[in-house]
């Protein structure tokens, strides 16, 4: 999620949707703090979507972040500091299950196979189990991996009505944090 829900969340969703798709059960949505309720994707942001492969980025309808949709997931990725604590000020509990992108990314870099155990303990159809116990060991190592130097390191950089260049800079924080995050589900969807 983040402010307006038509640059960076969309992608993000596309991306994770993708990536995603082959494992049964898992929805993946956006929404932004304060979603331009009904607006397609920014052209910019569209056209930087699909030079990283999306297809589907032209049906986006952008929508406004409730509660509900925050109390119903199992993990919440934010595009900035400020959108975390968005989330967690709608619904408490998501503290522990709300992440910027970049900061599971950075946590996820840091999750060994022993941290997953308990994946591995699951039936491999318990797709849902098994990333969540993904999310609970970012969560538990939250504030125990190497601190940043510069905290805006763990947001990724809002493009909207901004030059090109901020647009690939967002592109480019972005896609390797969806990556990271991706390859940690993967490790836990086969966990053995």
């Amino acid at each position: 999620m983040c402010s307006g829900n038509i640059c960076r969340s969309p992608m993000a969703e596309q991306l994770l949707r993708a990536g995603l798709n082959s494992y049964p059960g898992v929805s993946v949505g956006s929404a932004g703090t304060v979603g331009l309720v009904g607006e397609p994707m920014d052209a910019r942001a569209l056209d930087l979507a699909t030079s990283f492969g999306v297809t589907d980025a032209a049906t986006h309808v952008a929508r406004e972040l409730n509660e509900k949709q925050i109390r119903e997931a199992d993990v919440v990725f934010a595009m900035s500091r400020e959108h975390r604590r968005a989330v967690v000020q709608l619904h408490p509990r998501a503290s522990r299950y709300t992440f910027t992108i970049r900061e599971f990314a950075r946590i996820a870099a840091e999750i060994t196979d022993a941290d997953l155990t308990d994946a591995a303990l699951l039936p491999g159809d318990d797709v849902a189990g098994r990333f969540a116990v993904a999310v609970d060991a970012a969560a538990s190592l939250r504030g125990m991996v190497t601190p940043l130097q510069n905290a805006d390191d763990d947001d990724v950089v809002d493009p909207y009505r901004r030059a090109d260049e901020v647009y690939t800079l967002s592109g480019q924080q972005l896609v390797p944090a969806v990556q990271a995050t991706l390859a940690l589900f993967g490790r836990a969807a086969t966990a053995v």
